[in-house]
């Protein structure tokens, strides 16, 4: 009998699993769709539906214009059931974001960093505790569901919490999520930040119904998230998708991390920027900060010396995303972060010089795009990590 129990119970948390899952990504729906969508009968629909409802995770959306019969009612993840934070960990700000459980921004908080020294783990702790209390503030216990957290580096999940090694910050094996911890009672997820914005491109913005994706990370550094078959491919330690890392250029500029002629050298903002300050031609450009001194070089678009090297920088990223068309096969390549959004008038040239060095095959079947969520994305995409937990747990909070 416990046996059958157990079986019982897990059957019906899958249930309430994906019902929540497709109202989430796809409502508001009626019972109906959501047994065409999901494959669950109709009554299976119903009763767990009534179980949603009555848990206040599930609410209805008023009703679906009929020709004839009986309407149907729609139904929604009720976005008062709880909120959840979402945080990006950059290298310029942490940014951190409150949002209801539809994923509708409730609150905003940013904390610059200043220079080198403001990377520390201890001073990014600080920012990230600071930015947390600013955007929870007034929220009750249990109302906060979880926090997510976006970081630049490798994170790997081990049995004391996310260690983080970030070698163009000098992390070495930093215990980030015990060092957050001690600061939180609240429910941590952490991962890397390029996979972050890749989910929520998946979820919401440009990667929506796609199964083979790469969704590149564009700022101060570079990353990317590879999708296969749905899903995110980590690798043996979760390093996969360290794009900005990948030799372009052999003996060619210093990198941060140490090596020489990586993508980032050339296409990072700090990069882009060294290259215009080397130009004999280049002006002084305004600001304390790269993406107001970007925001300037792309002002002064029209001066010979910023136009040549947006002219580098778009060929080269092409030449970065043939690399990425030739190893993964992508359906869809991405570019998403604050220096891709910002470069938005690059795409053509993008795609252009991406063209020249892909093979013609995976070229041609495949879409480069820029991201649809802006400089929202990494942060969304980490409040969509407690969110996924409780969609697998099939709603239950524990």
């Amino acid at each position: 009998m416990r046996i059958e129990r157990a079986t019982n119970r897990g059957v019906r948390l899958r249930n309430r699993s994906a019902l929540l899952t497709r109202l989430l990504l796809d409502g508001p729906l009626t019972r109906q769709a959501l047994s065409r969508e999901t494959g669950l009968s109709q009554p299976a629909v119903s009763n767990v539906v009534s179980d949603l409802i009555e848990d206040g995770l599930v609410a209805e959306a008023g009703a679906l214009e009929s020709e004839g019969g009986r309407p149907g009612i729609l139904l929604r993840i009720a976005p008062g059931f709880g909120a959840v934070a979402g945080i990006d960990v950059g290298e310029t700000r942490v940014r951190a974001e409150l949002f209801d459980l539809g994923l509708r921004r409730l609150a905003c908080a940013d904390r610059p960093i200043g220079g080198p020294a403001g990377t520390t783990p201890e001073t990014v702790v600080r920012h990230i505790h600071a930015a947390l209390r600013a955007v929870t503030a007034g929220r009750g216990p249990g109302e906060v569901l979880g926090v997510g957290v976006g970081v630049a580096g490798i994170v790997q999940q081990g049995p004391d919490g996310a260690v983080v090694h970030a070698q163009t910050l000098g992390w070495d094996a930093v215990p980030l999520q015990r060092l957050l911890e001690e600061g939180t009672e609240l429910p941590l997820h952490i991962d890397n930040g390029a996979t972050t914005l890749g989910q929520a491109e998946m979820w919401f913005g440009a990667g929506r119904g796609r199964r083979h994706a790469v969704f590149a990370l564009v700022g101060s550094g570079i990353g990317a998230a590879v999708v296969t078959d749905g899903a995110t491919y980590r690798g043996a330690s979760s390093s996969a998708g360290e794009w900005g890392h990948t030799t372009l250029v052999y003996g060619g500029r210093p990198c941060r991390c140490g090596s020489r002629g990586c993508l980032e050298a050339y296409v990072g903002a700090g990069s882009v920027l060294q290259r215009y300050r080397e130009h004999p031609a280049a002006l002084e450009l305004p600001g304390d900060d790269e993406e107001t001194r970007i925001a300037a070089l792309l002002a002064a678009a029209g001066e010979p010396a910023a136009r040549a090297v947006l002219d580098e920088t778009a060929d080269y990223l092409g030449a970065g995303v043939a690399n990425l068309l030739n190893l993964f096969n992508p359906e869809l390549v991405v570019l998403g972060g604050w220096t891709a959004t910002a470069l938005a008038e690059l795409l053509p040239r993008v795609r252009e010089s991406a063209a020249r060095h892909a093979l013609r095959q995976p070229f041609a079947q495949a879409r480069i795009e820029l991201g649809r969520l802006g400089e929202d994305a990494v942060a969304l995409g980490a409040a969509t990590l407690p969110v996924a937990r409780l969609l697998t747990e099939g709603g239950v909070v524990s």
